[in-house]
């Protein structure tokens, strides 16, 4: 196969996987934060980690990054954060498809593959709870606001961190496995 035909299915797949990322954000349970914001416990990041896995750090990262961003933009509470998102979400995948990666594995280590969806979820939720202290500092809230918000922030970001590394991983074997057996995991690999 020829170079323009792995980079169809890389294309091919990064849209499905943003797809995926897309619908599971909008499986969630909102969580009301004391500044009036909202957060919530969801399914994103499993499909993000899972792009990581499967795509690579570039791939994976595009398709957790516009997955992702696409749900801000039609979600009217997120709109604004849609750029920081797509930013965010894209180093969540891709942090995870580097260690993933890491050593020549391509994602197919089971250990090396919890610590990457480890690594990939700290890195979000430092992003994403340093851009939740600012911005409330930003707006002039009091300290004690935000860091209550903070607070209910830092929890729901913490399940979901957990819940994405305990389902991402074994569904990513089952991908894999799958992709492998229909000969496609060599076509989408990097190279």
């Amino acid at each position: 196969m020829g170079k323009n035909g792995k980079t169809v299915y890389k294309v091919a797949a990064v849209g499905v996987f943003a797809a995926l990322v897309f619908v599971s954000n909008m499986i969630s349970i909102p969580i009301p934060v004391a500044i009036g914001d909202v957060s919530r416990i969801h399914l994103g990041n499993i499909f993000c980690l899972l792009s990581g896995f499967v795509l690579g750090p570039v791939g994976g990262g595009l398709a957790a990054g516009i997955g992702s961003a696409l749900y801000d933009v039609t979600n009217p509470a997120y709109i604004a954060s849609a750029p920081f998102t797509f930013i965010f979400k894209f180093l969540l995948a891709a942090v995870c498809g580097w260690v993933a990666y890491a050593r020549g594995s391509s994602g197919g280590r089971h250990r090396q593959n919890v610590l990457a969806a480890a690594a990939g979820s700290v890195t979000y939720m430092v992003l994403y709870l340093g851009k939740a202290f600012a911005t409330g500092l930003l707006l002039g809230s009091e300290m004690g606001a935000v860091l209550t918000s903070l607070a209910t922030k830092s929890v729901t970001s913490g399940v979901n961190a957990i819940i994405a590394v305990a389902v991402s991983v074994p569904l990513c074997a089952i991908v894999r496995a799958a992709l492998k057996k229909s000969r496609l995991l060599d076509k989408l690999q990097r190279g």
